[in-house]
């Protein structure tokens, strides 16, 4: 694929639900029942998102992944998504990375049905944004619903894709190939006061969650369920985890596999406890945007 028009043909062979019709029009048109519509949209760049030498099928995998966990923090189906891409001349790249997407989005059942190419200076580093859309019931739970008394909880473990002393990541598997909780975002909803994905690490999500919600977040370190054993303060500040952090009223339980790790209570701000006793929140506490 040395140019774009090559491009395009690979991607037409992903691109077969109707409403892409046929990659042929500047738009899509998907028709939608009752309900709300979910948009959201993640972009990954070479060295800050992604390392230069990760294999490009893992690429396409997890731009997708990262897109379905944020439809997952909502209790959405997914129905379809837009792909920008840079081409950047390097035509077994991009169709490893195809594969890789469309693997994806055949998994999870979200059809690709347009978005744009650009092609990229010799040399710069790729750039590549998913607009992923979903369909949700009139109730979905946002990040501002957390109160008072509420349980703080999270589903699967945490830290797995944490990158060690030696510079990989703990469980190259799970960060290579991110697996996003749609099936529980979508048993949650309808209980959870407060739902997000854990993207940037468990205590910088939790204290956006908190500041969102007006609300003060005490998360029990000890509870914190670990993807392997090590140090819980660099598994918790670690990112690429894609789990589900929510709150639920104190008296609810999950209908799905997940671990209670704090409450919730007035004022604001994030603590941390170890065995009964207070510890000091960490000079990182995960990944910043910028």
């Amino acid at each position: 694929m040395p140019d774009e028009f090559a491009f395009l043909t690979a991607l037409r062979a992903i691109a077969t639900h109707p409403a892409a019709v046929g990659l042929a029009d500047d738009t899509a048109q998907l028709d939608v029942a009752a309900g709300k519509l979910i948009l959201t949209s993640d972009t990954m760049v070479e060295s800050v998102h992604y390392r230069p030498h990760d294999p490009p099928e893992s690429v396409g995998w997890r731009l997708a992944a990262v897109n379905l966990s944020d439809l997952a923090a909502k209790g959405a189906t997914p129905l379809a998504c837009l792909l920008n891409y840079s081409l950047s001349g390097d035509a077994q790249w991009d169709r490893a990375f195809l594969n890789g997407l469309n693997d994806a989005l055949t998994r999870y059942s979200m059809p690709l049905i347009g978005g744009d190419t650009v092609a990229m200076p010799a040399g710069a580093p790729r750039s590549l944004t998913l607009t992923a859309i979903g369909a949700a019931p009139a109730r979905t739970p946002l990040r501002t619903g957390a109160r008072p008394g509420d349980s703080l909880w999270v589903t699967g473990t945490i830290g797995g894709a944490a990158f060690g002393a030696d510079g990989e990541p703990r469980d190259l598997a799970r960060y290579l190939h991110p697996v996003p909780r749609l099936a529980e975002g979508q048993a949650l909803a309808p209980l959870a006061t407060a739902m997000m994905d854990v993207s940037d690490g468990l205590l910088i999500d939790a204290q956006r969650l908190a500041a969102a919600s007006s609300i003060a977040l005490a998360i029990d370190l000890d509870a914190i369920p670990l993807a392997l054993p090590g140090p819980v303060l660099d598994a918790a500040s670690a990112g690429d985890d894609y789990e589900l952090l929510f709150t639920l009223p104190a008296d609810t339980e999950p209908p799905v596999p997940a671990t209670r790790i704090g409450t919730a209570s007035p004022c604001d701000g994030l603590t941390l406890t170890a065995n009964d006793a207070p510890v000091p929140l960490p000079t990182k506490l995960g990944y910043r945007h910028g």
